[in-house]
């Protein structure tokens, strides 16, 4: 049996240590680590209750801006900056991640969200069991059948029926969803006045947004509360539903260098200068030494 594989979005983990941990935490020139020492600790926990083998943590290069920026100016736009101290701690978790034989990506054009799918997709294609780790729902548009999106520290593994029981729609309806329901996050607007609840019902029964367009006259027929306003919704906002589909579905036909995710050995005198920068303590130190013999 082929071994399971693991790729996280890491971005998610490093901006939830960031705003968790205190000032308190600084690495030996006083500079702020409290995202690195948060996100230290998730993956070597992660590590050590996984035992993955293939596992990869992938990055959001620019904070700022993507390809979809391209396509919509608005994207993301409802964000506060990213603060300087938080993006410079992006590169050293990088640096964790690499230290601990992780394999890392990250591009300024595309998003970690796009690096996930098309490694998902890869090791899909070579029948490996594929993880998706994030509390992004996004991104559980990418799991098949044998494959799990993972809320790691919250939820267990979601299969796809899981998926449904959560959404509504099942996980090749994720991104279809988020163009009609809209994604707040993202700053997404998808169709105004469709709501969760609708956009299942809608998806239900067309399959797919491209049907819901063609046939959006057959909706004031359908038997749900608001039928027909509903029609004329879809009707007045074809445009705004298709762009917001391009925004909403995860590339997977990225060009990469290296598609190699096996764990490698820990470089014991590169990680103890790193744990001396950063001012670790033993018990996370031992912590992350003894991932050698996983």
């Amino acid at each position: 049996m082929k071994e399971d594989v693991y790729l996280i979005d890491a971005s998610i983990y490093i901006f939830k240590s960031y705003f968790s941990y205190g000032d308190e935490f600084v690495a030996s020139d006083g500079a702020p680590i409290n995202a690195v020492y948060g996100f230290t600790r998730f993956l070597s926990q992660f590590i050590h209750q996984t035992k993955a083998k293939y596992i990869a943590c992938c990055f959001d290069e620019s904070l700022d801006t993507s390809f979809r920026n391209e396509i919509y100016p608005d994207y993301k736009a409802n964000r506060e900056p990213a603060p300087p101290s938080l993006k410079r701690q992006f590169k050293l978790c990088q640096e964790v991640a690499k230290v601990m034989g992780v394999s890392t990506y990250c591009d300024g054009y595309f998003e970690a969200d796009d690096l996930i799918g098309t490694l998902a997709k890869h090791y899909q294609k070579l029948n490996h069991s594929v993880h998706i780790v994030s509390a992004d729902k996004d991104l559980a548009q990418l799991i098949n059948q044998q494959d799990r999106w993972w809320n790691y520290g919250k939820d267990a593994p979601f299969s796809p029926a899981d998926v449904f029981e959560k959404f509504g729609v099942h996980p090749h309806q994720i991104a279809d969803f988020l163009a009609l329901t809209g994604d707040s996050v993202d700053n997404i607007p998808g169709v105004p006045g469709i709501g969760a609840k609708t956009a299942g019902i809608l998806l239900n029964h067309f399959k797919t947004l491209d049907e819901i367009i063609a046939r959006n006259q057959e909706i004031k027929y359908l038997s749900f509360r608001g039928a027909k306003s509903c029609q004329k919704k879809i009707a007045n906002n074809i445009d705004a539903a298709k762009l917001a589909k391009k925004l909403t579905v995860i590339k997977q036909d990225i060009e990469l260098d290296n598609f190699d995710l096996t764990r490698k050995g820990l470089d014991s005198s590169r990680t103890i200068k790193l744990f001396e920068y950063l001012n670790f303590g033993p018990l996370l130190r031992r912590k992350i030494l003894e991932i050698a013999d996983i």
